[in-house]
């Protein structure tokens, strides 16, 4: 009955290892089919040709703390590189409750054209079944908070997200079709700060790490311009930046207001200073606010190019 039921979803393609009851399969699938637009398993017809089929998944990932993960990749054995993408954040459960099984599908397409096996984990604390209560759905406790402002703990914040990162690499261990001794890691916002926490720990399976608009603490109380404590940011940069030897692209623009050209230039040069390796690229004004510059398909020709060559330049 568990197997009809899942293949009563159809066109969506949910890969899950979960050792769980038929119940909780289904409940996630359910989960799923209402939160996504329509997927398929080939390139929007968007795609400039030729462009290879790929396919698109929904899994669940039986880490310590159970979570779905959004997954995109060339049809066909591989094996594929892979990539981990790590979205951002919000303080809201609320909010959280709701959050976008993927909020950057055409960056995803991007990197899956190019040949990777790309998996987004959705954080603990995003999404669940009982949305009047947060944070006691499936996917657990939020575990990125910040503290106070007066005193923020964006250290931790960022190395939370880099242990979930480790977690799914291990994970995919064992899968004949992902290489996970070869990883690019791509971040936004918080979860471009959780990469560079994950750069600082060096694991050797990460080649190289990408961020765009990466930060925490910004617009607090709604307000562009507004970081949480900019220099305690700053601090706790330059401190990852001591031990962070992995290869980065860092990509920002002029609009972003949660992370200002100011401050992104800061943390970039407490980081280099400190001793990490990082290329810093700052944009123009993207749209209304260039904080979502990875999220719209009219941002990838304005970072493609920089990444395309990035990622040559590590080969």
């Amino acid at each position: 009955m568990c197997r009809s039921f899942l293949r009563s979803l159809a066109p969506f393609a949910i890969a899950t290892r979960w050792k769980y009851n038929c119940w909780l399969v289904a409940l996630i699938a359910t989960w799923v089919a209402s939160a996504l637009p329509s997927f398929s398993q080939d390139a929007p017809t968007t795609a400039s040709p030729p462009a290879p089929r790929l396919v698109e998944e929904v899994w669940g990932l039986p880490l310590i703390l159970p979570s779905v993960a959004y997954v995109v990749h060339p049809a066909g054995k591989g094996p594929f590189p892979l990539v981990i993408m790590n979205h951002g954040v919000s303080m809201d459960p609320k909010q959280r409750s709701f959050f976008p099984l993927v909020e950057f599908r055409d960056a995803a397409f991007w990197f899956a054209r190019r040949g990777y096996f790309v998996i987004a984990p959705a954080g603990p604390g995003y999404g669940g079944v009982g949305l009047d209560m947060p944070e006691h759905g499936i996917h657990g406790v939020f575990f990125q908070k910040i503290g106070k402002c007066s005193n923020p703990n964006f250290r931790d914040a960022g190395l939370a997200v880099a242990a979930i990162d480790l977690a799914t690499i291990k994970y995919l261990s064992d899968r004949k079709d992902v290489m996970t001794d070869n990883v690019i890691v791509v971040g936004q916002s918080a979860g471009g700060w959780g990469s560079i926490a994950l750069a600082s720990e060096n694991p050797p399976m990460i080649r190289a790490v990408i961020v765009f608009a990466a930060g925490r603490g910004g617009r607090v109380d709604g307000k562009p311009n507004n970081n949480c404590n900019p220099d305690r940011l700053v601090k706790a940069t330059a401190e990852f930046g001591k031990t962070a030897r992995l290869p980065m692209l860092w990509i920002y623009t002029e609009n972003d207001t949660y992370f200002g050209p100011d401050l992104s230039q800061r943390m970039h040069k407490a980081f280099v200073g400190a001793g990490g390796d990082a290329e810093y690229h700052l944009l123009g004004p993207f749209g209304d606010e260039g904080h979502s510059l990875i999220d719209a398909p009219e941002g990838v020709p304005l970072w493609s190019s920089l990444v395309s060559r990035f990622l040559d330049r590590i080969k």
